[in-house]
């Protein structure tokens, strides 16, 4: 059974969307994350897609007082991400209330440092960000495009020990024109014992039951929750599931 993931990015405190990464998008769908929280909990929903998006752009956490609301007041477990740099940001993420955290730029730019973090922490704990602009990884909160080609990064830190990982075509992100099945199913070819979280261009219940069809391990869900494409009672067959 697939896991869903609702996410939340955070700009100023704030639960808003981007559309294909672009910061100039942002559209504010929540004041208080914690709402939009604790209503996913009602619903059965046992995790959370936190990301700091200013952190992101910073190179710094930002947001951590918003994820240690978000943990103090409800009990989902919180994968977090964006700014994380530094053995200081990540220590900052698990005192505030993180289980596990995605780290994306860093395994890019800092790779001794997330090896490092993989060692102490466990593949259970940290989990790889690949996101991808027409198949090239993208660092910096997607405002940087790299050469290094999305299946050879996600092999090489597989390899080193990764076991899950969180794979964003930053194309579909906000488009709300459906998932890129293709591209899961070429992750899942490759790296079989992969545990693959999809992401990007969930626009339907179809697509998350696409994603299962093909044996995807999660899905993380932002826009179409937040403009009604996916209603959180059509979730609940998802979540009964895993009870």
């Amino acid at each position: 059974m697939i896991e869903l993931i609702p996410a939340l990015d955070v700009m100023d405190g704030k639960c808003v969307r981007l559309t294909q990464g672009d910061y100039a998008s942002r559209k504010t769908y929540r004041d208080d994350p914690l709402d939009a929280a604790r209503e996913y909990e009602d619903y059965g929903i046992r995790r959370l897609h936190v990301v700091d998006l200013d952190g992101a752009r910073a190179g710094r956490i930002i947001n951590h007082r918003t994820l240690e609301r978000i943990a103090s007041h409800t009990a989902l477990i919180i994968d977090f991400g964006g700014g994380l740099q530094s053995d200081a940001d990540l220590a900052v993420a698990f005192e505030c209330g993180a289980r596990m955290v995605t780290g994306g730029s860093i395994a890019v730019r800092k790779p001794d440092t997330f090896a490092a973090w993989l060692k102490r922490y466990g593949s259970d704990r940290i989990i790889l960000g690949a996101d991808a602009r027409a198949g090239m990884i993208a660092v910096g909160g997607w405002e940087e495009t790299t050469s290094i080609e999305l299946l050879p990064f996600i092999a090489s830190w597989h390899e080193k020990g990764v076991a899950k990982v969180i794979s964003t075509d930053i194309s579909a992100d906000g488009m709300l024109q459906g998932v890129s099945l293709q591209m899961y199913k070429e992750i899942q070819k490759a790296m079989p014992a992969l545990y693959i979280i999809a992401s990007g261009g969930v626009s339907s219940i179809a697509d998350i039951e696409k994603l299962e069809e093909a044996s995807i391990e999660g899905v993380i869900i932002g826009k179409a929750l937040y403009e009604g494409r996916i209603a959180l009672k059509d979730l609940v067959r998802f979540t009964e599931r895993t009870d």
